[in-house]
């Protein structure tokens, strides 16, 4: 005798409903996968050089038209800045431009040629039929670069004093008190106190000491919004008048320069100056670069980054530049006479993001003494990375520079990337689990910052 399974006409719909919703389902899974592995083939911004032909081959199944940003209509940076009558001309302008538009298909190779400098939109769709994104095109005039690889000391002056951290402490009477919590956050710039620019931390303390516990209206800067807060300081057990906060107006360090212009200007580092204790992108009110000898290296090892130490002799003699911007991108200024004089090498094309390929590449670096060439292997080229530091990735294949350093270290960010003659872009990150790779920055994203 048998048993045998049976299923009424209910539950065979269900049944068949189930597998169509779990076929559905991973139709849908494996089209997704697909569309977020084609989102950032194609970068959300392209520059390409003014009279040059430029060849894409992204080979995705992705097509749309491109057509000329009309600039003339948008003189802000934004349409929602614009009156009312000029968002009206600049929409009826971009209509015109739309219906000049040239179909572009991505699933084989493109090649784009304008003459002057200028910039254009593209609306791409996926397979043709689903919204992809919006492209960004910018006509840029062709540079020449002088790398650099020179390792500099850098001071930095804050712009008013940076609080790094908030704390309590033991009151005259006894109590532990913090007058500046609930008042003060940690990465607030106190630009002001009491109307009066506040320049340094001795200056800052010596006004507290002073306010003798009266009330004071600080001027700060939070999230790059300026506000007024009130605040009183307290007496100490040794009777000073504190606030509760520890305060920065400086910073210094080593690093290396990437590229000197032919108008004196200068990129380095990659990245921005952060504060050591809160990872905030520094607010530079001045900056010098300075002459530095290196004198040590700690080689790096997986999980446990090197360093190189300079010693740096802070003086007017030692002066090499001026740094006026502290950006995401790196360091920027104007170098002195004398450096751009005894530049190494000669001045190089760019490399623009979708000229770089994965294969051998070289880094310039003083690790030696002097600036000098080392081989590197390009593993990663990210065009559309969130995290502007990290479009590249390079691996350290020069023996002599693993011997030297074990790979990437601190103070080698800068270090300008060269490929087929170009300079590429700069190191930026050594990667902490293996030292012998490293992240780097494209120089379009520093030359644009």
């Amino acid at each position: 005798m048998s048993d045998s399974i049976y299923m009424t006409g209910k539950q065979e719909k269900k049944y068949r409903f189930f597998l169509w919703m779990l076929l559905l389902a991973g139709v849908a899974g494996i089209f997704l996968t697909l569309y977020f592995s084609y989102l950032n083939k194609i970068p959300s911004q392209i520059r390409i050089r003014a009279g040059v032909e430029q060849e894409f081959n992204f080979r995705v199944p992705v097509s749309g038209e491109i057509y000329r940003t009309p600039q003339e209509a948008a003189p802000v940076a934004t349409v929602t800045d614009l009156s009312e009558e000029e968002q009206e001309a600049y929409l009826l302008a971009m209509e015109e431009e739309k219906a000049k538009s040239i179909h572009v298909d991505f699933a084989h190779t493109v090649k784009f040629r304008a003459n002057e400098i200028d910039a254009y939109q593209m609306e791409l769709k996926l397979f043709g039929v689903l919204p992809y994104k919006q492209v960004d095109v910018e006509v840029i005039q062709d540079k020449l670069l002088i790398p650099s690889g020179m390792p500099i000391g850098i001071y930095v002056k804050t712009d008013g004093v940076l609080v790094v951290g908030i704390g309590e402490f033991e009151s005259s009477g006894g109590d532990n008190v913090s007058p500046a919590k609930y008042v003060l956050q940690k990465g607030d710039y106190i630009l002001k106190c009491n109307g009066e620019a506040v320049e340094n931390k001795k200056q800052f303390i010596s006004m507290v000491e002073d306010s003798a516990g009266e009330d004071m209206v600080l001027t700060i800067r939070r999230n790059n919004e300026v506000t007024d807060v009130m605040i009183n300081a307290d007496k100490n057990r040794m009777e000073e008048w504190k606030l509760g906060i520890w305060i920065r107006d400086n910073a210094q360090g080593i690093g290396t320069m990437t590229y000197e212009g032919a108008d004196s200007t200068f990129g380095a580092l990659g990245h921005g100056i952060n504060d050591v204790d809160t990872s905030i992108l520094m607010n530079l009110e001045e900056g010098t670069l300075y002459k530095t000898e290196i004198v040590g290296i700690t080689r790096g090892a997986n999980g446990a980054p090197g360093e190189l130490t300079g010693y740096i002799e802070y003086d007017s003699e030692n002066v090499i530049g001026e740094i006026t911007e502290n950006t995401a991108a790196g360091i920027f200024g104007i170098c002195d006479e004398e450096l751009m004089e005894n530049s190494v090498y000669d001045p190089i094309p760019i490399a623009l993001k979708q000229e770089i390929s994965l294969g051998p590449a070289q880094i310039i670096c003083s690790v030696s003494g002097e600036p000098e060439f080392y081989d590197v292997e390009i593993v990663e080229v990210n065009l559309d990375q969130e995290n502007v530091n990290r479009g590249i990735v390079i691996r350290v294949v020069d023996e002599k520079l693993l011997t030297l350093t074990g790979g990437i270290i601190q103070g080698m960010s800068g270090s300008p990337i060269i490929q087929n003659g170009k300079l590429a872009g700069a190191v930026t990150h050594v990667l902490v689990n293996d030292s012998t790779k490293g992240y780097g920055i494209f120089i379009e994203e520093m030359l644009t910052h």
